[in-house]
């Protein structure tokens, strides 16, 4: 059964549909009506201004037939709504599953499959999204191997190492990646505008003594931060320190929280980079509270609780959310033989748009005598 309650003043609509249950204001239904007149039917994009919309509109009439709503709004526009759609629209992306060293996932792919079925490079996606990283089997072990995966999804993001980089190292390193020491838990890049959203990792050889390479969800860090020191929790949510890189030829900085929340308070994306965080010159006494709350945060992504070890072989590559995982590596020696990776960047609207849209052409029935 559904049921609908107009407020007192009409101003706002409660829907009890099946075991859904939510309360919806008149003017937010009727600037996202469904019909032609508020809606173009091609695009979906808005017709009507909805800033001109009278700010004491209301709703006349609300009725429910066969799954639909049918509304008469006050300033004499009538619509129609399907329920399932109205309540599916508040859906967000699906959730993402958080984990420590204990329960980490394994999620997997392969190459060839996600290169040719869409359904396969649909799950590769998907799995991206909720765990934060996927391990890929059976890539060219070639210069520009995943190149050709890169481009079912979205373009290759140039930065000033270019597009697909070696990550190996060299004499004269101009950036500590190059070297063979070993890297803390950190975030690519945060000294650009945007981040880059999705780090690809491409295994050549690694026949080298160490040089393993380590994984941390940071939004379990946040969460766990958040459960045992809520003020260095609060701290780092606060604090906004920038992040700088410069060389001969480039000169980068940006900003924001180690810890990042969404519009409902939730850590949304973290940042760490030791190498490159410039904190401002805060009184003292504030710089006391976040030093302690940075060091809280740093013994948690650097703990065996919460590290995944991983070692590519040639041909795997592993695919980060550099938003949340936090990534780094064993150091290595050269004696042991080459550590050679190649590396790119592909930002998160393409990424997640190719994901939402393959799930919709997945979940839509194909026409018969069409094939899937």
């Amino acid at each position: 059964m559904t049921y609908v309650t107009p407020s007192a003043d009409r101003r706002r609509l409660a829907i009890d549909h099946h075991d859904q249950r939510g309360e919806f204001a008149a003017l937010w239904l009727r600037e996202r009506s469904p019909d032609a007149d508020t809606l173009d039917p091609r695009t979906g994009q808005r017709l009507v201004e909805a800033a001109e919309l009278p700010l004491e509109l209301n709703i006349h009439s609300a009725d429910v037939v066969d799954g639909q709503l049918y509304l008469h709004f006050s300033d004499g526009h009538h619509t129609d709504f399907d329920l399932d759609t109205l309540f599916d629209d508040q859906a967000i992306d699906p959730p993402k599953r958080l984990w420590n060293a204990n329960n980490a996932p394994r999620p997997v792919a392969n190459f060839a499959d996600a290169l040719q079925n869409d359904t396969a490079l649909s799950d590769m996606l998907e799995s991206l999204h909720r765990d934060g990283f996927v391990i890929v089997s059976g890539v060219p072990e070639e210069t520009d191997g995943m190149q050709p995966l890169i481009d079912r999804i979205g373009p290759l993001r140039r930065t000033n190492w270019g597009g697909i980089a070696d990550v190996k190292s060299v004499a004269d390193a101009y950036d500590l990646t190059m070297t063979q020491r070993g890297l803390e838990p950190h975030t690519d890049n945060p000294y650009r505008d945007p981040i880059p959203g999705y780090i690809w990792l491409h295994c050549l050889t690694n026949a080298a003594e160490g040089g393993d390479s380590t994984l941390v969800d940071g939004l379990m860090a946040a969460q766990l931060l958040r459960e045992r020191a809520p003020d260095a929790y609060s701290c780092l949510t606060r604090v906004t320190p920038s992040f700088r890189y410069r060389d001969d030829d480039t000169d980068l900085e940006s900003e924001g929280p180690l810890i990042e929340l969404d519009s409902r308070g939730e850590p949304v994306r973290v940042r760490y980079n030791n190498r490159t965080e410039r904190v401002p010159a805060l009184p003292p006494e504030e710089l006391e509270v976040y030093y302690a709350a940075r060091q809280a945060f740093y013994q948690l992504i650097t703990g065996e609780e919460l590290t995944l070890h991983l070692k590519l072989d040639p041909g795997q590559m592993l695919i980060m959310d550099n938003y949340r995982l936090l990534h780094g590596r064993s150091a290595f020696q050269l004696a042991g033989g080459v550590r050679h990776m190649r590396q790119g960047y592909v930002d998160r609207d393409s990424t997640a748009s190719r994901r939402r849209v393959l799930q919709q052409q997945l979940a839509t029935p194909q026409p018969q005598g069409e094939p899937a």
